[in-house]
């Protein structure tokens, strides 16, 4: 197998389960509630399990409530919006199944959300009851590149349509309306009900090529969407991380997957690793780091030697040694983190204050 196939697999979030030969055991700290593990299966929409599990987990911290909102509606809606941001850039814009946090916060504002059962079981209409699209992406990235012709003066004819009947016959439709427990909504009524105010939530990342204490786009091929993160030194930023899960507040982590990350459930660096702010940087700027995967962080743990380590909720289904959570060291999680997505409730007074106004809000 080819490097460039190696990082193809790791990129779009796919997995083959390894068999776990012994776990290593861990002291709990800290643990919040979360919804159920979810399976992306063959599709690289880790960004839409994570952060909507990221948003369960704040609905039940709020109100107590467990919800199973649709993956696959918020998949539907980006790659939609995706589609039309690449003919709006005359074709250079990225067309990936990869996404970020922001992708699903943007969605919910301007399309709104469902429940997991509004929606057909993804890829039903092509006999599979869990998300396939390795027939699916390469034919959507085909018909939307087709759009924008080498030459062409203006975009080709009905694209939309082509495009969204494309993404309907592999993904399902979203539904106009449905009814929840007794009560009709549509996807924008039934966010507007979720109990969560949208303009809480902010990403945070550390880097050296721009200044701390601003805010930025992150350099990543993923983040088409081009929304800031707010860049402060990575010390602060793990120590924001740490008081977030102590407050109650789950994290959505968006980083690294290509290295020492373990498919049995664990993450950790080689010993003697230490992690900095130069090695970070390096990382990023020379390719061995690279922003390919996103998952929940919902609690704190120890190992038997007394280092620490977080818990982290996983979409690969109950995989791995610990039933789809993986124990990701805080060494590992210095070094590879792109960027942490958060309620910014959440974070110390003088960095809510230091964030407004945010921009592109």
């Amino acid at each position: 197998m080819t490097i460039r196939n190696l990082l193809f697999i790791v990129a779009t979030c796919a997995f083959l389960p390894l068999v776990a030969q012994q776990s290593t055991q861990f002291k709990i700290v800290k643990q919040l509630p979360i919804t159920s593990v979810k399976d992306q299966n063959r599709s690289g929409t880790c960004w839409a399990y994570a952060t909507l599990g990221y948003f369960e987990s704040e609905i039940l911290r709020r109100t107590g409530k467990t919800y199973d909102l649709c993956e696959m509606f918020a998949v539907s809606k980006d790659y939609m919006d995706c589609a039309t941001h690449y003919v709006r850039m005359h074709g250079y814009s990225q067309i990936s199944e990869g996404g970020s946090c922001d992708d699903v916060l943007e969605v919910i504002r301007q399309h709104g959300i469902c429940p997991e059962n509004a929606m057909p079981a993804p890829g039903s209409l092509t006999g599979d009851s869990l998300a396939n699209f390795k027939v699916f992406f390469p034919e959507l990235e085909r018909t939307v590149r087709g759009i924008v012709k080498e030459g062409a003066k203006e975009p080709t004819p009905q694209w939309k349509e082509s495009v969204q009947s494309l993404i309907e016959m592999y993904v399902g439709r979203c539904p106009d309306n449905f009814t929840y427990e007794g009560k009709t909504y549509t996807p924008r009524s039934f966010a507007d009900q979720l109990g969560l105010d949208f303009d809480d939530y902010v990403s945070l990342t550390s880097f050296t090529h721009h200044p701390f204490n601003k805010w930025f786009i992150i350099e990543a091929p993923y983040k088409w969407r081009l929304k800031p993160s707010y860049n402060i030194p990575i010390d602060q930023l793990m120590d924001v991380l740490d008081k977030a899960i102590d407050q109650g507040y789950a994290v959505a982590w968006g980083g690294d997957v290509s290295g020492d990350f373990s498919r049995t459930g664990l993450a950790m660096l080689p010993d003697g690793v230490v992690p900095t702010q130069q090695m970070r940087q390096e990382q990023f700027d020379d390719w061995r780091f690279t922003y390919d995967h996103v998952m929940l962080i919902y609690g704190r743990a120890i190992d038997e030697q007394g280092k620490p380590y977080y818990m982290v909720k996983n979409s690969w289904g109950k995989s791995g040694m610990y039933q789809g959570t993986w124990y990701m060291s805080r060494d590992y999680m210095t070094l590879n983190t792109t960027y942490l997505f958060l309620n910014r409730h959440a974070l110390p007074k003088n960095l809510q204050e230091a964030l407004n106004p945010h921009p592109f809000r």
